[in-house]
């Protein structure tokens, strides 16, 4: 790999986490200024919102960086790889385009650029959701048949928004992005370690799941 193909992957995953980030927080914002006081209309117009962008994102930026745009992703196909040299350039990417996505909600929005969220998310019920959400996530991923990954995972994602009591974040860098946003979307930062550590622990349990039914010979 050259140095200009690693710095086209470095950018896509910092476009992508930025644009996801921005998708899920201004369709939050305007979802709840449209909704009138329901939440759950809210959370449906933030999850089709979501699932939208994720398939889009994928489809255009899979075939440059394979479209992570998730730390616990990274860290889970590079374990499996073997292969960890952009491992933490692509989590300061995302890290990176989790914030400015953020700021550019808020700004499209007319509040103010970064703000951190008031929004507690906390509980072993929210906790395990995440985990339960991750491992989902990681688990689809591994397991979607070759070019169909955009859809699978997009469409896991929609379900995940409502079947998990955590909305399902799913991925550190968009707890970092919904820090700074007190939005619909957003999360307390006295809330984000324990939703990473969930997220984590989710992770490494759907690359176990993933592996256990993988043909071997």
């Amino acid at each position: 790999m050259t140095a200009g193909q690693a710095r086209r992957r470095i950018l896509a995953e910092f476009i992508g986490t930025a644009l996801l980030l921005a998708a899920v927080i201004g369709s939050g914002i305007m979802a709840e200024r449209l909704a009138g006081g329901n939440v759950a209309v809210a959370l449906l117009a933030n999850t089709l919102a979501t699932v939208f962008i994720l398939y889009v994102l994928i489809e255009t930026l899979g075939p440059v960086s394979g479209a992570h745009f998730n730390p616990v992703v990274t860290m889970v196909l590079a374990l499996r790889s073997r292969e960890y040299t952009l491992v933490v350039p692509f989590i300061i990417a995302q890290l990176a385009g989790a914030v400015a996505g953020a700021a550019l909600a808020n700004a499209m929005f007319d509040l103010e650029v970064l703000h951190a969220s008031a929004k507690v998310r906390s509980g072993a019920g929210i906790w395990l959701a995440e985990a339960v959400a991750t491992a989902g996530l990681i688990f689809v991923i591994l397991r979607s048949p070759a070019g169909k990954a955009s859809a699978v995972v997009a469409c896991y994602i929609g379900a995940a928004y409502w079947f998990t009591s955590s909305t399902s974040f799913a991925n550190p860098a968009a707890v970092m992005g919904r820090m700074f946003s007190d939005s619909f979307a957003g999360i307390a930062p006295a809330s984000a370690l324990a939703f990473v550590a969930a997220q984590v622990a989710g992770g490494a349990v759907g690359a176990l799941l993933a592996a256990s039914i993988e043909d071997r010979p």
